[in-house]
């Protein structure tokens, strides 16, 4: 079930990072952010950023053996989603 967890945790990182590059727009940026929230938090708790993880951690609302993994996979759809931006125009 981890597995789920984290790749929600990137997808979710990865669509919500190309939305803010491609578009600016702030209606849009909130719309996908409430849109990655839905579809992520049944899977992983839809953190989506790297601080809200460490902070939920570090409240213990979150346990801690989880941090990195979650951090690596939101850093990691970061990453691919400015790639995705660099190379490709859709």
């Amino acid at each position: 079930m981890l597995i789920r967890a984290y790749i929600a945790e990137f997808a979710a990182s990865m669509f919500f990072m190309y939305v803010i590059m491609e578009t600016g727009n702030s209606l849009a940026i909130g719309a996908t952010l409430a849109l990655v929230r839905i579809l992520a938090t049944p899977l992983s708790g839809g953190h989506i950023n790297p601080l809200v993880t460490i902070g939920l951690a570090s409240g213990d609302y979150f346990p801690l053996v989880e941090v990195i993994p979650y951090c690596v996979a939101q850093i990691f759809g970061g990453i691919v989603a400015v790639n995705v931006f660099r190379n490709f125009k859709f």
